[in-house]
C-alpha cells in the first residue's frame, strides 16, 4: 500500500538526514550517491506538489553537512551554497538549462547566444582558503554552506594549495573556494599498502579526501596524498573582479594556484552539449574522479541579475554522468585464479548500469577484505566502477536501512534481504583450474596457487618469465607470439616449446621461416644454459635471480635443491622462513615435478657440482660493489655476473658498507652519495684489475 504523501516526505526526509550526516560529517555513507540522489528528488517532487509539505528543516532547504566535533566552527563571511543537480545524465539537459537562463532574463529568441563558463564536477570536498596579504592565514571546509570547520593545519600539507600567492597587485584579501580531492592512482596506491598490511581499505576518493582533511592530527595526512583545484572565489577586498568567471578562474592562476585546465568557455546550448559530449568521451582518461560538468553563466553582471533561490543560484547547475556507485545484488562468489597464481574472489551480480556500462563481475580484492566489509551471497551491495579501475563491491546495505529502500522500479527484486543465516565464503583448498594447493604466506593476505609451471591460468605468464633476459633468454618469445601459441593450443606447458616445428611457427600470425628459424635457434641455445638460471626461471615465488644463485651454489645441484627440506633450505644465505616455504611447496606438488623432467628430458642441462661442501673459496667473498651508469664493453648483467662469480654481492644502493662503485659513462646519485662517504670508484679497468687480483 502506497504511503501518504505526508507520511513519505517524512520518511524520506529521515532518510535524507541520517545520509548526509553518514556523508558529510562521519565520511562513511552507507548508500552510492546516485541513490541519495533519487530519494532526494522524491522529496522535491512530494514538495512540489505538496508545497504545505515542506518544512524549514526540510534537506531541500539546506546545504548538507555540518561541523565535526572536535574541529573549530567558522563562520563564512559569503555562504558556500551548493548547486542545482539536472537529473538528465545525456548532453540534451544543457539546452534546458540555457532555455531556463534567457527566460529568466527576458532575451528574445533572436537575441545573441549567453556566453557561459563550463568546468568539470569533481568529486571531493568543497574547500574555502582565505589569504591576507597574499599569505594563506585560514582554510575550512563548507559544512552547513553558513558554518564550515576550521581545516587549516591539514590543508597547509597538500602540496597544491600555495601558502603564499605569487604575482604584483595581490588583493589585501580574497578567498579562493575549490576542491580537494585524491587522484585515482593515489587512492589505488593507498588501498594497496593497506591490503598488503591487512588494514582496513578505503571505499572511494571521495570520502578518503574528506576523512584525510577533517581528521584531528594533521600527521595522518602523510600518507594520504590530496590534490587541489580552485573553482571560484568568496570575500574580497580591494580588488576590481574581473568582469567574467572565467577571466577570475585565469587571474586564480595567475596568483598560483591550481585551476583545471579543462574548463571552456561556450557560446549557447550547443556549446554546453559540445562540451558535456566531450568530457564524457574523455571521463575515463581522466587521473581524477568527476561526477559531471557544470555551467556558469560567464558574465559576473549576469550572474547578479539571475541571483539565487533558496539553496541554489540560478545561474549555475550540474550536469552528472551515469553513476559510478550503484546499488544491486550478490548473487553468488566465484575464485579467479590470475596470470600469477593469485586468487581473487569475484562477486557474480545481478547487472547493473554504472560508470556508463553494464556490470555483472565485481572484484572483491581477498577474502580479509570481503570479510571485513561483511558481504554474503544475497545481500544487496554498493559496487562502484570508475575510469579504468575494475569494479569492485565496496561494501553492503545494512539490512534495517535495505528494508527502508524504496524499490527503483522494476529493478525492487535486488532489495530483498537474504536469508537470516547464509555461511561465510572461504576460500578453496585447491586451485579451481588445476587442483594444485592453494596457499597463503604467513602475513600474506593473499591467496596463491602453488602449480606455477602446470596451471592454465599462469600459463602465458609462466612462458614469458622462462624466455626472460635474465632466465632462459630464448630471443624473439614475446607476449604477442606467447598469445597466439596459447590461446591457438599449440603450447601447453613449457616443455612443449621445445616440440614445436618449422612448419606450425611460420603459419602464425607475422611469424615466416626466417622468424621462426630464429626462435628454433634461440630455443636450441637456451636448451644449454646454468642452474640459477633454470632455477629463476621456474618462477618459484620469492626466488630471484640472487636467491637461485645462493640456492645452486648452496646444494650443487637442481636434485638436491628439489628434496630440501625446510630446515635445509633455512641454511641458505639470505633464504627465510617464507622463501623457505615457498620452495618446498613449489617443489611437493607432483605437476612441477614432472614438468620439470621433461625439461630435462627435452634436452635442457647445466653444470653441476657437489654443493657449499667441495666449492671453492671466493675470492671477492664478503664485498658489496654497486654499478652505475654505462661500461664501455660490459653490459650491466655481465659485469654483475662476473662480480657474483668472483664471490661480490652486487646492492642497488650505496652504503658505508659499500666496498666499491663501478661507475660508466652518465652515472647519477650514486656516485655522487659514493663520494660523499667516501667509498672506492672504479671504472671497467678497475673492474677488471679488481677482478684479475681475485682471481
Amino acid at each position: 500500500m502506497q504511503a501518504a504523501p505526508a507520511d513519505r516526505a517524512a520518511q524520506l526526509r529521515a532518510l535524507l538526514n541520517h545520509h548526509a550526516y553518514r556523508y558529510y560529517v562521519l565520511d562513511a555513507p552507507e548508500i552510492p550517491d546516485a541513490e541519495y540522489d533519487r530519494l532526494f528528488r522524491d522529496l522535491q517532487a512530494i514538495e512540489a506538489a505538496h508545497p504545505e509539505l515542506r518544512t524549514p528543516d526540510s534537506p531541500t532547504q539546506r546545504v548538507g553537512g555540518a561541523v565535526l566535533e572536535g574541529l573549530a566552527p567558522v563562520r563564512h563571511a559569503l555562504p558556500m551554497l551548493s548547486i542545482r543537480t539536472e537529473t538528465d545524465t545525456t548532453a540534451a539537459g544543457a539546452a534546458a538549462f540555457d532555455a531556463r537562463v534567457r527566460r529568466e532574463l527576458g532575451l528574445p529568441d533572436d537575441a545573441p547566444p549567453v556566453e557561459y563558463c563550463a568546468e568539470l564536477k569533481f568529486d571531493g570536498l568543497a574547500i574555502n582558503l582565505r589569504y591576507e596579504g597574499g599569505v594563506l592565514v585560514q582554510g575550512t571546509t563548507r559544512g552547513d554552506g553558513e558554518t564550515g570547520e576550521d581545516v587549516t593545519q591539514n590543508l597547509r600539507t597538500i602540496g597544491q594549495v600555495p601558502l603564499r600567492l605569487q604575482g604584483a597587485g595581490l588583493p589585501p584579501l580574497i578567498e579562493i573556494r575549490g576542491e580537494a580531492y585524491m587522484r585515482r592512482d593515489d587512492f589505488e596506491r593507498l588501498n594497496e599498502r593497506q591490503r598488503e598490511h591487512g588494514a582496513k581499505t578505503f571505499v572511494n576518493p571521495r570520502n578518503t579526501a574528506a576523512g584525510a582533511i577533517r581528521q584531528l592530527d594533521p600527521a595522518g595526512m602523510a600518507d594520504k596524498r590530496l590534490s587541489f583545484f580552485a573553482y571560484g572565489l568568496g570575500e574580497t577586498r580591494g580588488w576590481s573582479l574581473p568582469a567574467t568567471h572565467g577571466a577570475v578562474l585565469d587571474a586564480i592562476a595567475a596568483f598560483g594556484v591550481p585551476v583545471d585546465a579543462h574548463r571552456r568557455v561556450v557560446q549557447g546550448a550547443a556549446g554546453l552539449a559540445a562540451f558535456h559530449e566531450a568530457i564524457a568521451a574523455s571521463r575515463d582518461a581522466l587521473p581524477f574522479d568527476i561526477d559531471g560538468v557544470v555551467y556558469k553563466v560567464n558574465s559576473l553582471e549576469l550572474q547578479q541579475r539571475l541571483g539565487f533561490v533558496t539553496r541554489e543560484p540560478r545561474w549555475a547547475v550540474a550536469h552528472k554522468y551515469p553513476a559510478q556507485e550503484q546499488l544491486t545484488r550478490l548473487n553468488a562468489i566465484e575464485v579467479q585464479v590470475g596470470r600469477t597464481g593469485k586468487l581473487t574472489p569475484v562477486a557474480k551480480l545481478e547487472p547493473v548500469f554504472v560508470g556508463g556500462t553494464t556490470v555483472s563481475n565485481a572484484t572483491l580484492h581477498n577474502l580479509f577484505e570481503l570479510r571485513r566489509k561483511g558481504v554474503r551471497v544475497g545481500d544487496t551491495v554498493i559496487v562502484r566502477r570508475a575510469g579504468d579501475v575494475i569494479p569492485e563491491v565496496v561494501g553492503r546495505v545494512n539490512p534495517p536501512l535495505q528494508a527502508a529502500l524504496p524499490p527503483p522500479g522494476e529493478a525492487g527484486s535486488a532489495w530483498q534481504p537474504r536469508p537470516h543465516y547464509v555461511p561465510n565464503f572461504r576460500m578453496p583448498r585447491q586451485c579451481p583450474v588445476c587442483a594444485s594447493a592453494v596457499q597463503r604466506e604467513r602475513g600474506s593476505v593473499e591467496h596463491r596457487c602453488s602449480g606455477g609451471l602446470y596451471c592454465p591460468a599462469q600459463r602465458k605468464q609462466a612462458l614469458l618469465h622462462f624466455a626472460g633476459r635474465r632466465a632462459l633468454d630464448i630471443e624473439g618469445l614475446g607476449d604477442k607470439l606467447v598469445d597466439q601459441l596459447v590461446d591457438g593450443g599449440i603450447v601447453r606447458t613449457l616443455p612443449e616449446l621445445y616440440r614445436l616445428g618449422i612448419a606450425k611457427l611460420a603459419a602464425l600470425e607475422r611469424m615466416a621461416d626466417k622468424s621462426a628459424a630464429n626462435l628454433l635457434a634461440a630455443l636450441e641455445r637456451s636448451k644449454h644454459t646454468t642452474l640459477p638460471r633454470f632455477l629463476y626461471a621456474l618462477g618459484i615465488r620469492h626466488v630471484g635471480e640472487a636467491t637461485a644463485k645462493d640456492l645452486a651454489a648452496h646444494f650443487g645441484s637442481l636434485d638436491r635443491v628439489m628434496d630440501a627440506g625446510e630446515a635445509q633450505l633455512l641454511e641458505v644465505r639470505d633464504v627465510g622462513p617464507v622463501v623457505a616455504h615457498s620452495i618446498r611447496t613449489f617443489f611437493d606438488q607432483p605437476h612441477n615435478r614432472e614438468v620439470v623432467e621433461q625439461l630435462r628430458a627435452a634436452g635442457l642441462r647445466w653444470d653441476e657440482h657437489s654443493g657449499a661442501a667441495a666449492a671453492a673459496p671466493k675470492p671477492l667473498a664478503g664485498l658489496t660493489v654497486v654499478l652505475t651508469g654505462t661500461l664501455p664493453s660490459l653490459t650491466r648483467e655481465q659485469a654483475k655476473e662476473q662480480l657474483e662469480a668472483a664471490g661480490a654481492k652486487v646492492a642497488g644502493s650505496v652504503s658505508k658498507k659499500t666496498a666499491y662503485v663501478v661507475a660508466g659513462a652518465e652515472a647519477g646519485s650514486k656516485l655522487d652519495k659514493a663520494r660523499a662517504l667516501g667509498v672506492p670508484v672504479l671504472d671497467e679497468a678497475g673492474l677488471q684489475a679488481l677482478l684479475r687480483a681475485g682471481a
